[in-house]
């Protein structure tokens, strides 16, 4: 028997739709590696939250912004 698609309308107004809040904190030096190891293996549910935010301090802020405009080419 076949199951039936359920179609469901994206809200009309922007404040009809709830943002998530953070409810964990994890540490960067926890997070990076297991970011990069899914990227690396092209695992596929990394694609699912690629337009998540992620928080981050104003200091650490400045110096990936400051990285990008001076990254290093590649030899």
């Amino acid at each position: 028997m076949a199951s039936r698609l359920k179609l469901y309308r994206a809200p009309e107004d922007e404040d009809e739709v709830a943002v998530a809040e953070p409810d964990v904190r994890v540490r960067l030096g926890d997070l990076l590696p297991l970011v990069a190891m899914a990227q690396r293996m092209n695992f596929i549910w990394l694609k699912d939250f690629l337009d998540d935010e992620v928080a981050v301090s104003s200091d650490l802020y400045e110096v990936l912004l400051a990285f990008r405009r001076n990254r290093p080419t590649s030899a």
